[in-house]
């Protein structure tokens, strides 16, 4: 119908051009026209009237073998221990250390340092000068021990002979009180005697607080001289820090610091030195994702790789799964740590890793691709006999590509999935229990699905919906590629 409306409108055309165009010069153009415009109608009719293309199925075959299930995520590679060298005195880096390996070497980025090694030298003008006059208080207060053992000395003898003097005057006193009950002695020198007795006593009193008071003035000088000898340690301390000297062996990996900068210790010390202790011995922190941690353990396989050696696949092992979570835009992600031997020197602190996580493996297993049970049909095309019920599941059927643990594992229930193989240009449904997957293929443990049989991918469009006509051709109609 619409190839004849197309005719009677050239028609028309016709007419109309045949009125307004003179006959002798333009005859040729009336008849190309026209042969054109059939051209077109005999096209569009041609199209409508064609039956619809049909799309052939994609299968691929089912087949055994191996599977690795892994994780995959990113992480930086750390010194697996790294030591911060501040300073703990404030003053001004005089010179740096020699390195251990090259001693006409200073000690620079890169630099082999022992334990212990000197690493810089802060100016201890100031520190030197604060430990001399502590020593100096240490001396004066040993003297003042000396002084204070000599008066102590010279009290004790004061106070032995004010009790001596006293035990006389006592005896004196004691015959005194004797002889002037038989009156052979007057009341006066018995007052006398008896004077002399108040008097040795008052003075024994006198020896032993002068006693007491030297001794008080002894422990006095004892703790003057503990309180300048701790001074004398803490400048000595003070002094000793000056020296910064590397509390490991390992390698310079950053140097924070020049010669002639002042360092100020304030709250917290300054950074000079940052060593890695073993460079041999290196860490993955990896970041994973909360969907993938269960799957993580210690112990477990890890590959990696660094953009700095493409071609280099590295080993390592899971040693930590950290509890201090992250949130980034509501994403959780744990921390993973992964040793691995850096023997050969390769790796370098700080590098990009892309790591893949072995979190099963399976040998010699029925394996279907993923795409098998992601494929979505149309209703048209499932088998007469096939029940309804099929339908949603095989929208519904789609592993996504997840690794899903095997009932041996005991951790969770298989997962169930459809696939669809071909039946006399139509599809027929066969229900299998899935486990472990690469992402690519699934591994299938329970079906009647076979090896060697061949299930539904995909479809593939016919030759005119992939675009085979050439983009320069007439579209006539609005007709062109879909």
């Amino acid at each position: 119908m619409g190839g004849g409306r197309a005719v009677l409108h050239v028609a028309s055309l016709l007419k109309v051009l045949a009125m307004k165009v003179p006959k002798p010069s333009q005859v040729w153009l009336l008849v190309f026209v026209g042969v054109v415009a059939l051209m077109g109608g005999g096209v569009f009719w041609y199209r409508s009237s064609a039956p619809p293309p049909v799309s052939t199925l994609r299968t691929a075959v089912v087949k055994r073998g191996d599977l690795v299930a892994t994780v995959s995520t990113t992480g930086i590679v750390e010194p697996e221990e790294v030591v911060d060298v501040g300073a703990q005195v404030v003053g001004m880096i005089k010179e740096f250390g020699r390195d251990s390996n090259d001693s006409s070497r200073t000690i620079d980025y890169l630099s082999a340092v022992d334990e212990g090694t000197v690493l810089a030298w802060i100016d201890d003008a100031i520190y030197r000068a604060r430990r001399g006059r502590a020593a100096a208080q240490v001396e004066q207060a040993k003297a003042h021990i000396e002084q204070a053992q000599a008066d102590l000395r010279r009290a004790e003898a004061n106070a032995q002979q004010a009790v001596a003097r006293y035990e006389q005057a006592a005896q004196d006193w004691e015959r005194a009180r004797r002889l002037l009950a038989t009156k052979a002695i007057s009341q006066e020198e018995y007052d006398a005697r008896q004077a002399a007795y108040s008097v040795a006593k008052a003075d024994l009193a006198v020896g032993e607080a002068a006693v007491a008071q030297a001794r008080a003035n002894k422990t006095a000088a004892e703790k003057a001289l503990l309180l300048a000898q701790a001074d004398l340690r803490e400048a000595q301390q003070n002094l000793d820090y000056t020296v910064i000297r590397s509390p490991v062996k390992g390698v310079i990996v950053d140097r924070r610091v020049n010669i002639g900068q002042t360092v100020v210790s304030t709250l917290s010390a300054p950074s000079l030195f940052l060593i890695a202790k073993d460079l041999k011995r290196l860490q993955v922190w990896a970041s994973v994702n909360e969907a993938d941690i269960g799957r993580v353990r210690k112990g477990q396989n890890v590959q990696f790789t660094v953009d700095a050696f493409p071609e280099e696949v590295f080993q390592g092992q899971v040693s930590q799964v950290r509890l201090n979570a992250t949130m980034t835009q509501n994403v959780v992600t744990y921390t993973v740590v992964v040793e691995t031997d850096n023997s050969g020197g390769l790796l370098l602190p700080y590098l990009t890793a892309n790591l893949r996580f072995e979190v099963g493996r399976r040998r010699n297993v029925l394996l279907v691709p993923n795409a098998a049970l992601r494929w979505q049909l149309r209703p048209e095309q499932v088998a007469p006999d096939v029940p309804t019920d099929y339908l949603p599941a095989a929208r519904q059927a789609d592993t996504g590509g997840a690794a899903a643990p095997s009932p041996a594992e005991g951790k969770h229930p298989a997962n169930r999935g459809v696939v669809w193989v071909e039946d006399r240009g139509l599809v027929r449904p066969i229900e299998v229990t899935l486990s472990l997957s690469d992402g690519l293929q699934t591994e299938i443990v329970a079906g009647e699905v076979r090896e060697g049989e061949r299930v539904v991918v995909g479809e593939q469009p016919p030759a005119e919906a992939e675009g085979v006509a050439s983009p320069f051709a007439p579209r006539f109609f609005g007709g062109g590629r879909r």
